[in-house]
């Protein structure tokens, strides 16, 4: 059995009042999700959400690690795969995709994020953070 560790984050920020959630959407599979990418020797797992937000995203956050949930998968035979996602506020909202990596982003009222999200763990995600965003933001 081969392990992977990512680490990412979901990733929101306040405008005109809503809440919105900044998704990718991945080249390879096309699925809606949250940023995420595996970790660098050397790194923390707050720098790795870090860097591969900026990276997938062109977006700057602060990371609030208070939060931090595992999301365990086999994404190919004989693997396991732990993401650590972290709840981050977003510094700057222009998108620039990574164009080898990610097809799209858009931010997506907290609401809508159920819809547009592939995978039932992202939603888990959303239905955890949201009280917190509710009541310490």
């Amino acid at each position: 059995m081969q392990f992977e560790k990512s680490c990412g984050a979901v990733v929101f920020r306040k405008y005109h009042g809503n809440t919105e959630l900044l998704i990718i959407k991945h080249v390879n599979g096309g699925h809606w999700s949250f940023p995420k990418g595996h970790v660098e020797e050397g790194e923390t797992e707050e720098e790795t959400a870090i860097r591969e937000i900026k990276e997938e995203t062109g977006v700057d956050v602060i990371i609030d690690s208070s939060f931090r949930e595992v999301v365990t998968y086999s994404p190919k035979k004989e693997t396991q795969k732990d993401v650590i996602y972290f709840l981050a506020i977003a510094k700057n909202s222009n998108l620039v995709p990574q164009e080898e990596e990610i097809a799209d982003i858009k931010w997506v009222e907290i609401s809508r994020a159920h819809a547009v999200l592939s995978y039932d763990n992202d939603r888990q995600l959303v239905n955890k953070v949201k009280p917190i965003i509710k009541d310490s933001y």
